[in-house]
């Protein structure tokens, strides 16, 4: 219990209490039961993504097998999900698991102090209370790399003009009616392509306008294995079985396109005049490989099949000017429109837009390399979770969110209080995600670098990634020590001066 002489210091600061956030707090405290830690989410509610984003038909891009947490199985009968589904699963395991009992909401950490001296770190955390201070000996930001606050707004001439309404998705209005409205979804990403049918069958007249078509696949929603396991085997193994079986689907697949491109390019097109029609190829036919940007997913073909009965349209079009009843084309064409969709992408932002000091020193990310994807190169006591683009988000999150654990508890057995990536001189620094997508190449300054070697790289090969990750040495290229600060040590169990995990 803290007073007035006896400040709170946490052992742990989680940032975010989305999906990898709750992950984390099952995590740390699977290995650790006495932890003492927070998890500071800055919106009333807990969810992240899933929680903030209520555009119609808004759904997983991956299968919720390997999506979930692999210690809590999915029951849903729908392996892609729709988002609702996915934050009552978030909300169901925070619960169950007790991690909800440790989130502070409302708190947004906009600075981290680390001070050397006292191997502490000072958060500066904005509540509806005004500014406050939270000190922790270490922080794990679960906060993904995208703007909650500011999507990315693409230069589209004429908007202003437009006479209709302008809508991003990541603020769609929870009342607003689209029976009969002439909509035109600028994009070509995963939030286009879910958003075209179901407003389609909310009785909109949709229209797709794409300036660069993206790759497409059509796969059923539900997994007839599932269905055959069901009642079986238990919910566990019913939901590792087929965790397992996604997994090794999906890096088979991923390998075969990178070595296999034109056969690959062959089979989705095949796949789209089969559901689409001849007249959709073009549109589906990205003018790159397959991977180099993320493929995209539709459940049970669902866009192909409104496209194919004209229940909606496609445009492969370049935007000349919006005029005040809808967007004129460079090729001339015009489109009418009573609502213009921006579904043009995301901000990336690293920590959740946190700035990071060091004993007085701006940290920029971007000088930094990223120890085996989750911590940083010479910044003590901090971790971050980044989710693969080539696969499901919850594979790479839980990699990271146990070998934080494992770090967080080497701390404790051994009476360490700093825990330091130190790499070594010479090595090579790329792109930590190197993908052609517009988000990430735009905000690739703003991120930390890889290596080519472990541990500094990290790999977009979760089978590669879970044989070095799972039981790593925690003591590789780390340099733990231990500051003899007055209070801010972190000792094994038993000591007398105040450990990780004391009360």
């Amino acid at each position: 219990m803290t007073n007035e002489t006896t400040p709170e210091v946490l052992d742990v600061v989680v940032i975010g209490a989305g999906l990898s956030g709750i992950g984390a707090g099952y995590r740390l405290t699977e290995r650790m039961p006495d932890l003492k830690y927070a998890i500071l989410e800055r919106r009333p509610s807990l969810g992240g993504t899933w929680d903030l984003f209520r555009y119609p038909g808004i759904r997983s891009d991956s299968d919720m097998y390997t999506l979930a947490y692999p210690f809590e199985p999915w029951q849903h009968e729908r392996a892609i999900a729709a988002g609702g589904d996915i934050l009552d699963y978030i909300k169901h395991t925070a619960t169950k698991y007790g991690i909800d009992e440790h989130i502070r909401y409302e708190h947004e950490v906009v600075r981290g102090d680390w001070s050397s001296e006292d191997a502490l770190w000072t958060l500066t955390v904005r509540t509806p209370d005004g500014e406050q201070e939270v000190r922790t000996r270490f922080v794990y930001a679960c906060s993904g790399y995208y703007s909650y606050n500011e999507p990315y707004k693409a230069d589209i001439p004429g908007i202003d003009d437009f006479g209709g309404t302008v809508i991003h998705p990541q603020f769609w209005p929870a009342d607003l009616d689209v029976t009969d409205k002439r909509i035109t979804v600028i994009g070509s990403g995963a939030t286009a392509i879910t958003l075209v049918p179901a407003l389609a069958d909310a009785g909109a007249d949709v229209t797709m306008l794409q300036r660069t078509p993206s790759f497409v696949l059509g796969q059923p929603g539900r997994d007839p294995l599932n269905r055959l396991l069901r009642g079986r085997v238990s919910d566990e193994r019913r939901h590792a079985i087929l965790r397992n079986k996604n997994v090794f689907l999906q890096w088979g697949s991923y390998q075969f396109a990178r070595r296999a491109p034109t056969i690959t390019t062959r089979a989705l097109r095949a796949g789209v005049r089969m559901s689409a029609g001849m007249s959709h190829m073009e549109n589906f036919t990205a003018p790159y490989n397959p991977w180099d940007q993320r493929l995209c997913v539709v459940p049970d073909s669902d866009l192909f099949k409104v496209l194919k009965k004209d229940g909606a349209h496609v445009v492969t079009d370049t935007i000349e000017r919006v005029e005040a009843g809808g967007i004129r084309t460079t090729s001339g064409t015009f489109i009418d429109a009573d609502i213009i969709v921006t579904a043009t992408g995301l901000s990336l932002e690293m920590l959740g837009g946190a700035e990071v000091f060091v004993d007085g020193d701006k940290v920029d990310l971007s000088e930094r390399l990223a120890y085996r994807g989750c911590m940083l190169e010479g910044v003590p006591n901090v971790g971050m979770c980044v989710g693969y683009i080539n696969a499901s988000w919850g594979l790479r999150s839980d990699l990271s969110n146990r070998f934080i654990a494992r770090v967080v508890e080497h701390m404790r057995t051994t009476g360490s209080d700093i825990a330091t990536p130190t790499a070594p001189p010479g090595l090579e620094r790329a792109p930590l995600l190197e993908m052609e997508s517009g988000y990430l190449q735009r905000g690739a300054a703003l991120m930390p670098r890889k290596a080519k070697t472990p541990p500094w790289t990290m790999r977009q090969d979760y089978l590669a990634e879970a044989r070095e990750m799972k039981n790593p040495p925690v003591t590789t290229d780390m340099r733990y020590e231990r500051s003899g600060a007055a209070g801010g040590s972190i000792p094994a169990d038993g000591s007398k001066t105040p450990a990780m995990g004391a009360r």
